[in-house]
């Protein structure tokens, strides 16, 4: 399901008359063998480490899936001398992630490419439409499309829920209309 679907569909338990299947996340069977471009203003290169780090307004992007980002780690494996195979990305500052019908921000992203997971930590807003989630850790899993998002203890951050919980604001399409 979409992630801000999901979540609704679990607080409103069928007040709407929007089939469930009709929520699929735009995310659900993403292809993480699909190639991953990169587009930054410089790359670092650390072959020993198999690390590959992208800075300057990085932008990634994989199929339907977008993110951005101040920074961007890239780690990769070399099997038998060949090209690079994409283990996973880090990205940090300014982390943007937009799909067909999604967009979170947050300070940092993990898209674990081989796990087929992408975690958002830190001040993570998650949209869908008009419909927005606020929480500190979001996780999404490619192969269902299921996803979490979780609270933290002490939130400072301006509009943000107190006491470690997450806050939402649900947009309802009046009756007859899709999202």
């Amino acid at each position: 399901m979409k992630p801000v679907a999901f979540l609704l569909a679990l607080l409103v338990a069928g007040a709407l008359a929007t089939p469930v299947s009709a929520q699929t996340s735009a995310l659900r069977g993403h292809d993480t063998n699909a190639p991953i471009d990169v587009d930054a203003a410089r790359i670092e290169v650390r072959d020993n480490d198999a690390q590959a780090v992208f800075s300057g307004a990085v932008k990634i992007r994989q199929g339907t899936l977008k993110l951005d980002a101040d920074v961007v780690k890239v780690a990769y494996q070399r099997i038998g001398g060949g090209d690079p195979s994409i283990q996973r990305l880090d990205a940090r500052g300014n982390v943007r992630l937009v799909s067909p019908s999604e967009r979170a921000s947050g300070r940092t992203a993990i898209y674990d490419v081989a796990a087929k997971m992408i975690t958002m930590i830190g001040d993570v807003v998650l949209a869908r439409g008009d419909s927005l989630l606020r929480g500190d850790r979001l996780a999404i899993n490619l192969n269902t499309g299921r996803s979490t998002l979780d609270g933290r203890a002490g939130a400072t951050t301006p509009g943000a829920a107190p006491g470690g919980r997450v806050s939402g604001r649900f947009v309802v399409p009046p009756r007859g209309q899709t999202p």
